[in-house]
C-alpha cells in the first residue's frame, strides 16, 4: 500500500474539495462533491452525533446517491451549511430529479466548537454562507490542519484539525480519507512526542516521529479531571471501487477502527464520532468478497493516518485555548 501522489481524499478521481472558515468565528466549513453523483452511506458510532439526512443513506432507502456531503463546525446550527450547499447545486440545475423539480442531496455532521474562544455572537446564522462558499471553492488541492470544518476544532487538550490520507491499493484501487478532528480522545500521550497513529504513517507525513515509546500507559488518559463536553470527529472515506450502499456501509463500519488507531479513547457517550463512505463506481472489483475486505483494511489505515495528519497540520491562532501539537513539543 502507498499514499496516492496528493495523498489526499482527491486522489480518488473525481472527488473535489473545498474549504470556507472564518477567523472571528474560530469554525468553517468542509464539503465534498463530485463531477456525479456518489453511492454513500454513513455509520455512526459516538453517542452525541448531530446529522442531517443520514436516514436517506441506509441501504434500504429510496434515494440511490447523493450530490455532496458536508462537515461543518457550529454543532447544530452548522447544519445550516447544508441548506446554503443544496441552494447553490439546485440554482446550477444539480439534483434528485422529482418530475422536473430538483432536489439536491446533501448529507451532512457537525462538530461542537462553541466553546473555543470565537466570536459566536452572530445576528444571522454564518453557515449557509460558509457552505456555499466552500462549495464554489472545491477543487483538487486544500489546506490541511486548521482550516474548513476543523478550523476551530480541540483533540482532547490539543489543537485539532483538518486532516486527508490516501492510498493506492496493489491492484491500483484508491482508497481517502477526509476528517474533521475534534476528539474528546487524546492523538498522542501527555508530554510524549509521539502520535498514537504512528504505525501507520507513510512517508513522514506527521513527522516521521516513529511509534510511543513502550512502556508509556494509554490509561491515564481515561481517568482523572474529566469534564463533560460534546465534542465529535467527523469523516469521510472515499473509493473509486465500484461499491453499492450496502457495501459503502460495511466500508464506514471498517474507517471506524481508524478513529481508534489514532484517538484514546474514541466513540465516547460524548463524541457524535461518525464517517460516511462514497463510491464513485469508476472500477469494478475482481473479487467481491477478497477485496472489500481489502478495502475495510485500508479505509482505517488511511483514516487513522488523516486524523493524524489533521493533528500534525494544526497552526497556531489568536485567541486559542490550547496549544498544537507541534507547539507543545517545540516540533
Amino acid at each position: 500500500m502507498k499514499a496516492g501522489p496528493r495523498n489526499l481524499i482527491s486522489d480518488v478521481e473525481g472527488i473535489l474539495i473545498g474549504n470556507a472558515d472564518d477567523e472571528t468565528l474560530k469554525s468553517g466549513v468542509t464539503v465534498l462533491a463530485a463531477d456525479r453523483p456518489l453511492t454513500a452511506s454513513v455509520h455512526v458510532m459516538g453517542g452525541a452525533p448531530g446529522t442531517r439526512e443520514t436516514d436517506l443513506l441506509a441501504p434500504d432507502k429510496l434515494v440511490p446517491a447523493v450530490d455532496a456531503l458536508v462537515l461543518a463546525g457550529g454543532s447544530a446550527l452548522g447544519l445550516d451549511a447544508a441548506s446554503g450547499v443544496a441552494n447553490a447545486l439546485r440554482a446550477a440545475g444539480t439534483g434528485f430529479d422529482v418530475e422536473g423539480q430538483k432536489v439536491p442531496i446533501v448529507p451532512a455532521a457537525i462538530l461542537f466548537d462553541l466553546l473555543n474562544g470565537g466570536d459566536k455572537s452572530w445576528d444571522v446564522n454564518p453557515y449557509a454562507a460558509l457552505g456555499a462558499t466552500a462549495l464554489a471553492a472545491r477543487g483538487h488541492d486544500f489546506a490541511l490542519g486548521t482550516a474548513g470544518a476543523g478550523y476551530g476544532a480541540v483533540a482532547g487538550a490539543l489543537k485539532g484539525g483538518l486532516g486527508s490520507a490516501s492510498a493506492v491499493l496493489d491492484g491500483g484501487v484508491t482508497v481517502g480519507a477526509l476528517v474533521a478532528v475534534n476528539a474528546h480522545g487524546v492523538p498522542a500521550p501527555d508530554d510524549v512526542p509521539h502520535l498514537w497513529a504512528a504505525p501507520w504513517e507513510l512517508d513522514g507525513e506527521y513527522g516521521g516521529l516513529g511509534p510511543v515509546p513502550a512502556g508509556v500507559d494509554p490509561h491515564p488518559v481515561l481517568s482523572g479531571g474529566f469534564v463533560a463536553q460534546t465534542n465529535t470527529t467527523i469523516g469521510i472515506i472515499a473509493t473509486d471501487a465500484a461499491l453499492d450502499k450496502g457495501q459503502c456501509q460495511r466500508l464506514a463500519v471498517a474507517a471506524h477502527d481508524g478513529f481508534a488507531r489514532a484517538l484514546v479513547p474514541s466513540h465516547t457517550p460524548f463524541d457524535g464520532d461518525l464517517v460516511f463512505a462514497v463510491s464513485t463506481g469508476a472500477r469494478q472489483l475482481d473479487d467481491p468478497h477478497g477485496d472489500l475486505v481489502a478495502l475495510g483494511h485500508a479505509a482505517a489505515s488511511v483514516m487513522a493516518r488523516a486524523i493524524a495528519r489533521g493533528v500534525w497540520e494544526a497552526l497556531p491562532s489568536t485567541g486559542d485555548r490550547v496549544q498544537t501539537f507541534r507547539a507543545r513539543h517545540g516540533i
